[in-house]
This record gives structure tokens, sequence and C-alpha cells, in this order.
């Protein structure tokens, strides 16, 4: 019997004898003088000491001698850089990838073969036997993202260092932002110190605190996402969604006043002065101000400049904010993102787009009457970008399951965890029935789930009475993004042929047990048959 592992392997088949029993002398070897390896090896340690109470020891290079969990590296080419092969049998484990990167997205799946209790903070009294199976597996896509909204509701460090692993374990590359918005600015800028003074003195519901990363704090997260070998997009959000910044900045509004700190829950509420050639100028320069320090500090290699939920003004206007948002970021060697709407204006050839559009929008292709989302698609084509396809109906973890749901919007229909699974990116922008396409397959990157903040709180069909009805960032990450973030991982993942509901639903079910020893309150959707698992 296979192992319900998520996300479903490229390959799978299961071995006859009793597994791998890991035993407090059971070694760590990686065959590798990489140290990325060997961080690897060092990492599994760490992930296996809590539950186990083992120590066990990491050593390089040694033969294959006696039972041990053996880290190869230098596997065939076809794997790729994430890819990995896991043979599992009562003689050991053996990993075998490309590199250190492939070998950390093994681990993800050994732990899966191992009883759920091994994601317990404490040491368990519990066999570990690593079940026997031959695996080998890469990803279908090479973008697999998720995104945090910490503008609206502020992070903690620590708490962006836990979804970080929590997205890690389902083999998320990309950690996306979301830095800045109407409610908040949470990056310090040393050129524009007012912008957390002011920009940061505010979050949903909140007033007079501030919130916002140092830039070592920031470091801190890139350089843990790092570890776990997912890359961080910052987003520095624009023309809208911009109240903080003009809270902090005065001269890229119209009248060079700053406005009132922000801590309401609208939207297209705001945007930057474009309305003439000085102010332009100034909008211009704060961005270069402001690309220049982030990007400093984002060893990665893109920015994403937002883009969505504009007020209306002269098409003119956009697009000069588009040219000054992504000639800032390419001025500091970084490739541009942005959500489709970006595609209204200039955008480099080779960026990408984030697609949100849902549903209704697909109905309308090859019509007279195409929908915006559409049309912005099409024109993001022309311009030779390719997308990242985040439909807020399928993909965004902000969405309520159901009526009973206690926190977030509904803007895109209820999202069940069917729902979050029951798509595929090759169809986001095709007609209902899958046919023609908008976005070819070639230009697809790959998926983001999207964990928006907007209605972090209890009773959130209705504007929050008291700040007592927002709950820890972590209560609302956990219930809103479990079981859904494996979903669209699953998707970013595995190949579309073994994409099933039925089946994944009865591995995702198998997951419960790991997250209730993980301490991870997720919601038990009744879409799920958690009562079929023993």
């Amino acid at each position: 019997m296979l192992p319900p592992v998520v996300p479903q392997p490229e390959s799978e088949r299961a071995l006859k004898g009793p597994g791998f029993t890991i035993g407090a002398e059971t070694p760590i070897i990686v065959k590798s003088p990489d140290p990325d390896s060997r961080e690897v090896g060092r990492y599994l340690g760490r992930l296996l000491r809590p539950a186990t109470g083992y120590d066990l020891k990491v050593e390089a290079g040694r033969q294959d001698y006696r039972p041990a969990i053996t880290l190869n590296q230098g596997g065939p080419k076809s794997l790729g850089e994430e890819g990995y092969i896991l043979t599992s049998r009562a003689e050991g484990v053996r990993l075998t990838a490309r590199g250190a990167e492939g070998l950390f997205r093994g681990i993800q799946t050994l732990r899966q073969l191992l009883p759920a209790a091994v994601e317990s903070r404490t040491v368990q009294r519990a066999r570990w036997t690593v079940a026997p199976v031959h695996i080998t597996d890469k990803p279908r896509y090479s973008y697999r993202s998720t995104m945090l909204d910490v503008a609206r509701r502020f992070y903690p460090v620590a708490d962006v260092k836990r979804y970080i692993d929590q997205a890690a374990a389902y083999k998320m590359n990309t950690l996306h932002l979301h830095l800045t918005d109407d409610q908040g600015w949470r990056i310090a800028i040393d050129a524009l110190p007012n912008l957390t003074k002011a920009g940061a003195s505010t979050q949903s519901g909140f007033r007079g605190g501030s919130w916002f990363y140092t830039k070592a704090q920031y470091q801190e997260i890139v350089a843990y996402a790092k570890s776990r070998f997912i890359t961080v997009v910052p987003e520095i959000d624009g023309p809208g969604h911009t109240s903080a910044a003009q809270a902090s900045v005065p001269d890229i509004n119209c009248d060079d006043k700053a406005i009132p700190p922000y801590s309401g829950f609208d939207v297209k509420i705001s945007v930057v002065c474009l309305r003439d050639p000085q102010h332009i100028a100034n909008v211009s320069k704060f961005l270069t101000t402001v690309m220049t320090e982030v990007a400093a500090l984002t060893p990665g290699p893109y920015i994403h400049v937002g883009g969505d939920e504009v007020p209306a003004r002269p098409a003119e206007e956009y697009k000069a904010y588009v040219q000054a948002a992504t000639s800032a970021v390419q001025a500091q060697g970084k490739k541009v993102i942005g959500w489709h709407d970006l595609s209204a204006g200039t955008i480099p050839a080779g960026s990408l787009m984030q697609y949100w559009g849902d549903e209704g929008a697909r109905e309308t292709i090859g019509t007279a009457e195409e929908h915006k989302d559409i049309l912005l698609a099409r024109k993001g084509v022309a311009q030779n970008a390719s997308f990242i396809m985040s439909p807020a109906d399928r993909s965004y973890l902000d969405m309520k399951y159901d009526g009973s749901t206690p926190y977030g919007l509904r803007w895109a229909g209820y999202v069940p965890v069917k729902n979050a699974y029951d798509w595929d990116p090759t169809t986001v922008t095709a007609k209902p029935d899958g046919t023609s396409p908008v976005v070819p397959a070639n230009r697809i990157a790959g998926v983001e789930a999207a964990l928006w903040a907007d209605r972090a709180y209890t009773g959130s069909n209705e504007l929050p009475t008291s700040t007592s009805q927002f709950v820890e960032p972590s209560v609302y990450t956990d219930f809103m993004a479990f079981p859904r973030l494996p979903a669209v991982a699953e998707i970013g993942w595995s190949p579309k042929s073994t994409h099933d509901w039925t089946r994944f639903s009865s591995r995702l079910a198998a997951q419960g047990p790991r997250w209730k020893a993980a301490g991870i309150g997720f919601y038990a959707a009744p879409d799920v048959p958690w009562a079929n698992v023993s």
C-alpha cells in the first residue's frame, strides 16, 4: 500500500519488506562535500529531534556500510534542481538529488513516510519506521508561491518563519510578502524614515502602533526562507493601495500634504498623484529610493510592483506609474512581477503577471464583450509576459470555505477545499470548456496561494466593533491555509495526470493527524473524509 503523500509524487511504488526503522544511533550520511547539502543533513536531524528525542549524527561522505539515512548529491540531470529519488528499505533510506535543493524537497516527502507523531514538538513514544517505497519526483512548475499579507494584518517575524516552514513542508519555493497597502507600510527605508513612523502606525482595525520590519528583521526573514529554499518576493504596491505611503511622503500627493494614516477596510480609496510632470517626477523619485533599498536587502530576482484595484484615472496616469515602477525595478537588476492589471501599461518583456481573475471572466472569452481581466491577460501575452496563476475563486485563501467560516471574505465566492484543488493552471484563462486559452501553456510560470488579511477577525461578514474580535495572525493563517494551501501546492508540483479529487482528499485527510501533532489549528473541512483515515 502506498503512503499518502502530498503533493503527489510523479512516480512511486511500494516495496516489499518492513521499511527502515530510525533508531538513536542511525547516522545521517551526506555523501557530498557541498556545504549546502551538509546543512540539509543537519536540518533533517533538527527536524527529527523533538519528536524522536534522537540527536542523530550527521557524517560526511562515508560508504554505505551500515543502516543509515544517506543523502547523495549527483542525481541524473532529468531531475532538475528540485527533483529527487527516494528509496526506503530495511537496510536504510537513500535520497538522491542533483544538489541541496532537491535533497531538501525529498526530505519533505521523507517526513510524510514516518508516523504522524514525528511532527510533534515533544518526545513521543513511537516506532520511527519509514514506509518501504521507491519514489522519483520533480515539480510540474518552477514557481510555486504563497502570499502573506503583512500590510493589513501585521505578522511578527516568528509568525512569518512559522508560515515559511509550513509552506516548505508542501514544497512551495516562493514567499510573496505584501509589504505595503493602505493600512500599513511594513519595511524600513532609511532615506524615508516617515514611512515607518507614520505609515506603520496603523493596520486594519488598529491605530497608534509601530508595526514594521527593521532592515535586520527583513534580512532575517529572507535568510530563514533561503535556508528552506524559498525565495522572498517583496511587494511595493501602487499606484493604488498607497494610503500608508501618502500619509508619510507629502509630495506624492497632488496638494503636497500628507493624508491621515488609514486603518479601515475599503479598497480603491487611494492613488498617488500622476496628474502633472512634477508629481510624476516625485513619484518616480520615491519609487527609485524605495526600490533601491528593498533590492539591496533582497537577493532573489524579483520585486512585485502591485498594480491592481486603482480608482478610475486617465489611462495615461496609470501608464506613467507602470513606467516609473518598472524602470525603478529594472535599474536594480531585478525582474518585474505585477498583478495582471499592470499589462495596461508598457511592461518589460519577460515580466511575470499574476493573474487573479475568476470564473466570470472566463465565461466571456471569445465574445464581443470580453471581461477586462481577459483583455489585460491578452495584453500581457502580447508583451511577452509569463504568468503566475492565482485565480481568486480557487487560490485566494482569504475566501470563506462556506457560510459558517468565521474569518475572511466571499466576493469571489466560497472556496471549499475541492474548489481549491479542482482546477488547472492551463485553463484559468480558457473558455469554460477548457478550449482557447488566452495564456499559452508555455507562458505559465506557476501558481500562487494568496492569503490576504482584509478580514482576519471573527464575524467578518460585518465590520468589527472591537479589536477583541481579531485573532492572532497564526490562528487566522492556520485556519484559512489548512487544508487549502496543500491543495494549491499539489496543483503546482504534481503532474496533471495525477490530479484526482477523490484520491487527493483521502491523502489530504491523512495530513490531519500531522497538523494536529504540529499544533496547526486547521479547519476540518466537511468535503474532506477525515473520519475515513485511521
